[in-house]
């Protein structure tokens, strides 16, 4: 195991960290990745999904995650603060990604680790994700803490095609 990443939240995201980001995203879905992108994915349309998070970042209504390595960003995760008036004590983690080169190192779980920091000082108490349903996250949310609510088959596809499961997942923050 290498030496663990530092994550800090991009407030203001530039365009290099958006180039960085789509880096990641496109690494992910190429390694096969089910995060609502299909393959190809073209760079423009990577850089378009990260520019529009850029801008949720830089409104307050998501904060964005990211960790680095010696090559740029390597992981990233979000939370989305923008929820109905009845959820104001809630959010949602949404794309938690680590770049193949950067994983069994630890960041995936730092990464969430951060996420639920953030939550907290922004007085979110409840924490809801979903996830391909028995994958390496799905195993890293189950360690972590968080609590399975359920499986919904044929919720999305694969990068290449063909159906995959989600499973949702809970993590109460205030206990």
């Amino acid at each position: 195991m290498s030496a663990p990443h530092e994550v800090q939240e991009l407030a203001a995201p530039g365009e290099r960290d958006i180039t960085g980001l789509a880096d990641v995203l496109i690494d992910c879905v190429e390694g096969g990745a089910s995060v609502s992108f299909m393959l190809p994915l073209a760079r423009d349309h990577a850089l378009t999904f990260w520019r529009k998070v850029a801008s949720e970042a830089q409104a307050g209504r998501r904060v964005l995650l990211v960790a680095r390595d010696a090559y740029g960003i390597c992981g990233t995760v979000q939370l989305i603060l923008d929820l109905p008036d009845n959820q104001p004590h809630r959010a949602d983690v949404a794309k938690m990604l680590v770049h193949r080169r950067a994983r069994r190192q630890g960041l995936g779980a730092a990464l969430m680790r951060a996420a639920e920091a953030a939550a907290r000082a922004r007085g979110r108490n409840l924490l809801v994700l979903d996830t391909v349903t028995d994958s390496d996250a799905s195993r890293l949310y189950e360690r972590q803490g968080w609590v399975r609510v359920g499986d919904i088959p044929r919720y999305a596809l694969w990068p290449h095609g063909g159906y995959v499961a989600t499973t949702y997942f809970y993590r109460d923050l205030s206990a």
